[in-house]
Formats: structure tokens, sequence, C-alpha cells
């Protein structure tokens, strides 16, 4: 009994660990959205050439403008649409976005889809 409590005791304060450390990881992913569905979105760097994959949660809405003041729905983020994905790497080195910026500047160039 002992030593399944302290077993228990030390698994809950891992986990403790282990979900505070994303929080400090976080990174920024800048690119061209190539597929956005309602479990993940795609999005491709021109610069390095180079697409990465996010999962998201249903009813995300962790959407904003490049400046951050104002908000958007999931709508608005559609393929030809240049963003920045703040995001972090936990849960066996899956990424998962935290935050979708909008951007303007350079989508422009590229076009709407």
């Amino acid at each position: 009994m002992l030593k399944t409590r302290s077993f228990l005791l030390a698994l809950v304060a891992a986990l403790v660990l282990i979900s505070t450390v994303p929080a400090l990881a976080a990174h920024t992913f800048y690119g061209i959205v190539r597929h956005v569905s309602m479990n993940n979105i795609k999005v491709y760097d021109p610069a390095s050439k180079q697409t990465l994959a996010f999962t998201i949660v249903p009813k995300f809405n962790q959407i904003f403008s490049g400046d951050g003041k104002e908000t958007y729905q999931m709508t608005a983020v559609k393929p030809g649409r240049y963003v920045g994905i703040l995001y972090d790497q936990h849960l066996l080195g899956i990424r998962h976005a935290n935050r979708i910026y909008l951007l303007n500047g350079a989508n422009d160039r590229i076009g709407k889809q």
C-alpha cells in the first residue's frame, strides 16, 4: 500500500513538471496555410521550403490579427492565408497550436484562394 501511494505521488509530481514545461518552450512558425481541418493545420514556409503540421482542438478560438488586437473565427483560416503559429511540442513530440496569428503584408502578394 505504501509503495503504491508513493508511486502515485511520484507520478503526479512528474505529470505536473511535464505539463509546465511546454508553456516555457513555445515556438513560432510562419508560412502559408496549405490545409486546415477540424483537427489539424498544415503550414508551408516558402523561405525554408518546410511544411509543418499542427494539431488543434475542436472549438479552437485562439485566432488573432497580426498585432494581437482583434480576434477571429476559425473560418478565417483558409488555404493560401499567411499565418504565424505559436506552438509547443509535448506529449510524444506532437506539435500543438496554441495561437494562430493572421498576417497581412506578405499575404497580399500571395493571392487568396
